[in-house]
């Protein structure tokens, strides 16, 4: 199966739109954003919903597994995550994840560079979201392997009615909309939307109602120099927004 699987074109999923769909194991569900290949998909994003006592086969990821909470408590032997929980499990790690009352994660698998090995375990509601250098903008920084990595994930939060500065995503942008809504030149983005622009694309995005979202850059192409231009439009470093 290929679905939105050119990363050079933009790719945008209503997710809250779409039918759920089973998994080959009980009680799992999907709504499918990307994927490249079938079961054993090279890459994937998705949206997956676990019925109270669902309970995956034990299974290893070799290229990775990174997943943020939706909804519920996602536990595996390692322990639970509840709401609000982001999870990197690095290439050649193995669990059997299960869920007692039931839960609703957004999931990447395949994503990971060969050699990215770092555990990731961040508790967003209990972590403080940082100022910006634009009012009405704040960040949370998720993961970055070292200061010289282009690949970025962070939680971004804008209040009622900010409007940012036209800006460029040398390295592309992935965003997940987790509350409120966000719109640009394009289209809207209500909550559950999953959009991917490609690599030099460009917007210039605003919100009404407020919104946060996941969002991650710079892992799409080789991401040039960031301009301290794009810094001073969007308010997050990276170009971020």
């Amino acid at each position: 199966m290929k679905l939105n699987a050119d990363l050079s074109k933009r790719a945008l999923v209503y997710s809250q739109s779409l039918t759920w769909v089973d998994s080959p194991m009980d009680g799992v569900q999907r709504r499918l954003l990307e994927r490249d290949g079938g079961e054993m998909a090279s890459r994937a994003s998705t949206v997956v919903r676990y019925q109270a006592g669902a309970r995956f086969s034990p299974h290893s990821h070799d290229l990775g597994e990174e997943f943020f909470v939706l909804e519920g408590i996602f536990s595996d032997e390692s322990g639970d995550y509840g709401q609000g929980m982001y999870v990197r499990n690095p290439p050649g790690s193995r669990h059997q994840p299960f869920t007692r009352e039931g839960c609703t994660i957004f999931v990447k698998l395949g994503q990971f560079a060969p050699h990215d090995r770092h555990v990731v375990r961040v508790d967003t509601q209990r972590t403080a979201w940082l100022p910006t250098a634009k009012e009405g903008v704040w960040i949370m920084p998720l993961y970055r392997r070292d200061e010289h990595d282009s690949e970025y994930v962070f939680l971004l939060k804008w209040a009622a009615d900010a409007d940012i500065e036209p800006h460029v995503h040398p390295g592309g942008e992935e965003v997940f909309v987790l509350q409120g809504s966000f719109a640009d030149e394009h289209a809207t983005y209500p909550q559950g939307t999953w959009l991917r622009n490609p690599a030099g694309s460009h917007h210039q995005p605003y919100t009404r109602e407020g919104c946060m979202m996941y969002v991650k850059t710079g892992h799409l192409g080789a991401a040039k120099e960031l301009s301290r231009a794009a810094e001073s439009a969007t308010g997050v470093p990276g170009r971020e927004g």
